[in-house]
């Protein structure tokens, strides 16, 4: 009997899905759990692999059962995960040396700083499309090799294994099989040499990362290897890996230049396809590989803001404005306007187009006529400035505008957010009817390696859309919200911009 079914792990910042998709790329098995958050030292993020792992055996047998299949009814998995987030394990044991250190992890910043100092962000920009920033893998790695007792001469002998997420999950699944990522993971190190497509051993001295730690580069749809059959009860293969944004890309069916795509999750992330040209940004964004096929690549500008959803979470977690994120449509639909309340959520740093590590959150414009519902609307709005930022900067490098921007994620249920957002970038919302577009992604590229589906205008037949927003407001009421924004964000930045 055919296997017409996917697996498809999407192990995420906050939390870990498993989603089982039939031959039409319907759901038909789902389950979540939710891991704990650590943060040790102001500015540190960390997650413990242990917890991870727990979740994606966990996730995976109870999506299979409420699937009503068994792994042996599986065509392939696929794995998306949360880039740049970096796990570093004994080659032996498969025991990490430390907790992993989250994308969001700022850490890294003296180190940056110090290669900016020396001149090297040239370099890094021509060799990976990135720039030099915390954010990445590298200065994460080589911190837990100086700070974990013995660990960097262990490196140096090659008894230690460096891995993204998928990485880790990938050498677990197989049981140490297979040390191996993808591209568009292997391209948010800080490593990567994007046009070359290998890693670069310059880079590595630089950063001061064993070449011997990394793993081998593959295709996105491409076998990797087989899990260890006692896992989920039959061996599987693992036949696509790509981060979750390159992912989302991916399962939005963006495969023309021009298409554009921005997940609304944690934080928010745009992508625009150029196609197999890597566009060098003028205007600080990134140059990313989008995904490869067959040996040939894609590539994309990326706009990269580290917080969205979490200004919401902040909200209802931080400071108890709202007991749910569902609250802030309402709440945000109360108010005839924003009251002159801006939010700039750099909690994290500022990315895109900015790339200050140092700024921090900040909300300005507040009177006491300043309500809930302003704060709510602020934190929605603050999204659709960002994302209005992306794509001018995008058009700015000669990446144009794209016709109509696909939005998925989390925050993109919202209504209110989505009629915000076409009315600030003056383009059309598509909604597509699956939000699950990253994990939707993974199974495409898994399909795609196993013969499920033919190739990409199968999978394009298989997108379709649940809304589109058109823009309905005027150029002149546009006008004073952009610019209300732009000085918020100028004073945000102060003096170190």
């Amino acid at each position: 009997m055919a296997k017409t079914h996917v697996l498809v792990i999407d192990q995420g910042t906050t939390s870990t899905r498993s989603i089982v998709f039939d031959g039409e790329a319907r759901r038909v098995g789902i389950a979540q759990a939710e891991f704990a958050q650590h943060y040790p030292e102001p500015g540190w993020v960390e997650h413990d692999p242990a917890d991870i792992w727990r979740d994606v055996l966990a996730t995976a047998r109870d999506a299979l059962a409420a699937s009503g299949l068994t792994a042996q009814d599986l065509a392939a998995i696929g794995i998306t995960n949360q880039r740049e987030t970096a796990v570093v394990w004994d080659r032996a044991t498969g025991e990490p040396i430390h907790r992993a250190i989250v994308w969001q992890d700022r850490r890294g910043a003296p180190r940056c700083q110090e290669l900016k100092a020396e001149g090297a962000e040239a370099l890094v920009r021509t060799r990976t499309g990135l720039l030099i920033d915390p954010y990445f893998s590298a200065t994460k790695i080589a911190w837990m090799l100086d700070n974990v007792a013995g660990a960097r001469a262990r490196a140096e002998r090659g008894e230690l294994a460096f891995g993204t997420i998928d990485s880790f999950l990938l050498w677990r699944l197989t049981e140490g099989a297979v040390h191996a990522t993808d591209i568009t993971n292997a391209s948010r190190t800080m490593l990567y040499d994007i046009h070359r497509q290998c890693w670069d051993a310059e880079l590595c001295r630089l950063l001061r990362v064993p070449e011997a730690m990394l793993p081998q580069v593959h295709d996105n749809a491409y076998v990797y290897g087989t899990t260890a059959p006692g896992l989920l009860g039959a061996a599987v293969p693992v036949a696509g890996i790509a981060g979750d944004q390159q992912a989302a890309l991916f399962g939005q069916a963006c495969f023309e230049p021009g298409m554009a795509k921005s997940t609304y999750g944690t934080g928010c992330f745009m992508l625009l396809n150029t196609g197999d040209e890597a566009v060098t940004s003028d205007h600080r964004l990134l140059t990313t590989p989008a995904y490869r096929l067959d040996g040939r690549t894609t590539y994309a500008l990326e706009g990269s803001i580290f917080v969205a959803g979490a200004a919401v979470k902040w909200l209802r977690d931080g400071i108890g404005v709202i007991t749910h994120a569902s609250q802030t449509d309402d709440l945000a639909t109360r108010v005839p306007d924003n009251h002159g309340v801006y939010m700039v959520p750099a909690f994290a740093g500022l990315g895109a187009p900015h790339w200050d590590p140092d700024a921090r959150g900040a909300i300005y414009g507040l009177t006491l006529g300043a309500g809930a519902a302003h704060l709510a609307r602020a934190a929605l709005e603050a999204v659709a400035f960002q994302t209005m930022d992306l794509i001018e900067a995008m058009a700015a490098d000669g990446g144009g505008r794209p016709a109509i921007l696909r939005v998925d994620g989390g925050m993109a249920a919202n209504d209110w957010l989505c009629r915000f957002l076409a009315d600030m970038i003056d383009t059309p919302v598509e909604r597509p009817a699956d939000l699950e577009t990253t994990a939707r992604g993974a199974a495409f590229h898994a399909g795609l390696a196993t013969g499920l589906w033919s190739g990409l205008d199968h999978l394009s037949r298989l997108w379709s859309r649940e809304r589109c927003f058109e823009p309905t407001m005027t150029a002149e009421a546009r006008a004073p919200l952009t610019a209300g924004w732009r000085d918020a964000v100028r004073r945000t930045l102060g003096p170190r911009q």
